[in-house]
């Protein structure tokens, strides 16, 4: 049994990390991605978060991951938490996403939700400070 994740942002973001994804890591189990945009009124995006949890619910519970806290997509997926069955993290990127088949065996949801979090802040880097190098401008 697997945990679910649901990816909610701004436009397509979502779908596009999961393609960049799947086109360095392979397929990816148990996502989805709910888009929000302005064509889309509040009770819409709800009924398909609503749907993206209950799709990928397999008894483990659904992380949903969001682009941006205080953002619709972030403020919509709050009201979805329910401890041990539905996690929220902000701040969705590419390596979290990649990290996601790694860290799902064996772990619950709120683990899984720490570890993707830490991932994705260790990910976050400046260049010339890995690099050693100053820059003049």
């Amino acid at each position: 049994m697997m945990i679910g994740v649901l990816i909610a942002t701004h436009g397509n973001l979502g779908s596009e990390l999961i393609k960049a994804a799947e086109m360095i890591h392979g397929s990816m189990k148990l996502v989805a991605h709910v888009a929000v945009d302005q064509d889309k009124g509040v009770e819409e995006i709800k009924k398909e978060i609503s749907a993206g949890i209950k799709k990928l619910d397999q008894g483990k519970g659904v992380l949903i991951l969001t682009d941006l806290f205080g953002g619709t997509p972030s403020n919509l997926s709050l009201s979805f938490l329910k401890a041990g069955k539905v996690e929220v993290v902000t701040g969705v990127n590419l390596p979290m996403l990649l990290k996601l088949n790694e860290v799902q065996e064996g772990t619950t949801l709120e683990e899984f939700a720490h570890s993707l979090k830490e991932y994705g802040i260790k990910n976050i880097s400046l260049a010339s400070e890995i690099l050693g190098k100053k820059f003049s401008g």
